[in-house]
């Protein structure tokens, strides 16, 4: 029986074509001859790449000695960065971080014991054992600890944890003691670099930005304002309509010196060791015929015989301008044309220069940062004015000149200044025999003579000019700052156990601080007040007898002889006797 038909036509399936050999092998080819390049360029890479690896490992790319590449440098450091966790970054030291306190004093004898071998006693590295590691010591100093924006967290985990692959291991210390590591590392001193000197000379900004005054800066630098604000810096020359407690002397009670009123005074000059008193004629400032012993409180005669102008002006007081001789110093932008300052006084710009272009827009590029120079620049920025010298050019339209006119921390100092001459051996006005400052006002003439200055050490690794609590706006007590890169650990000495063992004097005596021996007093400022020496060089009793030089011991002790001195000095079995003078 045949199927019932139907209507529907029967499908039709349509079998796949077979491939069309000629068509389908060029598409084919294409593709295998554009992956076959694409494999030859990555295997020639590949193989450039490990030619460029042996070659640097054959020629001395693994060695320590050799100074990694900028590119291997930025990788490393790169890397680091990118393995701190990020809830770590936000931690905030517990510990105080004040310089004279006692977690940074304990921080310092951990740093010193564990870490100033390979880190220096600043921080930077640069140590014998530091500069042949690689990975090089992270820099601790305080610009890299800024330039970098190193955190508390970031700093205890490096302590704690150390760094894979480097000579950094990872402390086994409580974290009380890390913290104080941390505490310290906030602490180190402050030193520049003695090698590729920056110079202030090559500041990008300098001859655009105009001076601006200092309540310009007050805004954004609120607190080191007020601190800057109280200091001497900001005080040195003050106005008695303005300040009425300026003059420190009654004026009222009568003197055989004084031979002028308050109505007289127009501006006052000095409080620390003596205040003298300008008085405003036409439009120049003279200097009044008494001064006022601030140590003995009494009133001296104000003469000057012995200065290198007196020579090129007459012995009145009255023809003797403050402009010429004393005003560039102690204001902000003197104009010798028209006598007109930004502002008198020790401003912020006097050490940051010009800053209109900063207030405009305030980055690190246009301002004047001693810390990023060179030390030769970054002194000069005290040296300025802390010196005794002359102008290269002298007379300066027919006036001589004692201060550097035409200076400012965008140049370099040495071409508009030289420190005051002085043959070895003579004892002159400005220099005893040795070199060492006879007069005040030369700190930075002993300053360029001291280790410390050929080794980084500045101005400002000591002093903090916007102020602090301890005398002479250190930055720590006098024995804590030299404790800083000094001590039993330390590769720059005293080896003694301890200080007083150094010294051989108690421990809470005069005799026992570092700076009365190695910074005594005898700089003569008015009569027998005497400043602190910046050379730093211990002075022996034998000095004393063959250049005439007063010894750090007869300053002290001043009933007794030099010989006493000597003879007390050779006991001291821990010492040369060569240096002692026998």
């Amino acid at each position: 029986m045949d199927p019932p038909k139907s209507n529907d036509a029967p499908r039709q399936v349509d079998s796949p074509k077979p491939a069309d050999p000629v068509h389908a092998q060029p598409k084919l080819r294409a593709r295998l001859s554009k992956s076959g390049k694409v494999l030859i360029v990555l295997a020639v890479l590949f193989v450039a790449v490990i030619g460029v690896l042996y070659h640097y490992i054959v020629s001395g790319g693994m060695i320590a000695r050799q100074k990694p590449a900028a590119v291997e440098t930025f990788i490393a450091n790169w890397l680091v960065d990118l393995s701190i966790p990020n809830d770590v970054k936000g931690l905030k030291n517990p510990l105080s971080s004040s310089p004279g306190g006692a977690d940074a004093a304990a921080g310092r004898e951990l740093y010193q014991k564990n870490c100033q071998a390979c880190h220096g006693y600043d921080g930077s590295g640069k140590t014998e054992a530091g500069l042949g590691l690689f990975p090089p010591p992270l820099d601790l100093s305080h610009a890299a600890i800024v330039k970098r924006k190193r955190t508390d967290g970031e700093l205890f985990y490096f302590i704690r944890n150390g760094v894979r692959n480097t000579a950094m291991p990872g402390w086994q210390m409580p974290e009380q003691q890390t913290w104080q590591l941390v505490s310290y590392i906030r602490n180190l001193p402050l030193t520049v670099s003695v090698d590729g000197q920056a110079a202030a000379g090559n500041v990008a900004f300098a001859g655009v930005a105009h001076y601006t005054g200092s309540t310009s800066c007050k805004t954004c630098h609120s607190d080191l304002y007020e601190r800057w604000s109280k200091t001497p810096m900001a005080n040195v020359v003050r106005d008695p309509r303005e300040h009425p407690d300026a003059i420190i002397p009654d004026l009222s009670k009568p003197d055989p010196l004084v031979k002028f009123t308050v109505d007289d005074v127009a501006l006052v000059y000095g409080s620390i060791w003596k205040q003298r008193y300008f008085k405003k004629v036409g439009d120049d400032y003279f200097v009044l015929p008494a001064q006022w012993d601030v140590t003995h409180k009494k009133w001296k005669p104000y003469v000057v015989k012995d200065d290198w102008w007196v020579a090129h002006y007459p012995p009145d007081n009255f023809q003797r301008p403050t402009s010429t001789l004393c005003d560039g110093c102690h204001s902000v932008n003197y104009n010798v044309q028209n006598k007109t300052v930004t502002e008198w006084n020790v401003g912020c710009e006097r050490c940051h220069g010009p800053g209109s272009e900063h207030v405009k827009q305030p980055t690190s590029s246009n301002i004047v940062n001693s810390a990023r120079l060179g030390y030769v620049p970054a002194n000069d920025a005290c040296i300025q004015c802390h010196s005794q010298g002359r102008p290269l050019e002298n007379p300066i339209a027919g006036k001589y000149y004692d201060w550097p006119v035409g200076y400012d921390v965008t140049k370099k100092l040495s071409d508009y200044w030289s420190l005051e001459e002085h043959k070895l051996g003579e004892t002159s006005f400005t220099h005893f025999a040795d070199g060492t400052a006879h007069k005040n006002r030369m700190q930075g003439n002993d300053f360029v003579q001291s280790l410390m200055y050929t080794h980084g050490v500045t101005c400002f690794t000591c002093h903090e000019v916007h102020g602090t609590e301890y005398n002479a706006n250190l930055r720590k007590p006098a024995n804590v700052l030299c404790l800083d890169c000094h001590g039993p650990s330390s590769p720059n000495g005293p080896h003694a156990p301890t200080i007083a063992q150094h010294t051989h004097h108690k421990p809470d005596s005069a005799g026992n601080e570092c700076i009365s021996c190695h910074m005594p007093k005898i700089a003569q400022t008015l009569g027998d007040v005497n400043v602190r020496s910046h050379t730093f060089r211990f002075v022996t009793a034998a000095m004393s007898e063959s250049l005439k030089i007063p010894n750090a011991c007869n300053v002290c002790h001043t009933d007794k002889s030099t010989k006493w001195a000597t003879d007390a000095l050779t006991t001291w079995t821990d010492r040369s006797p060569w240096r002692m003078g026998k």
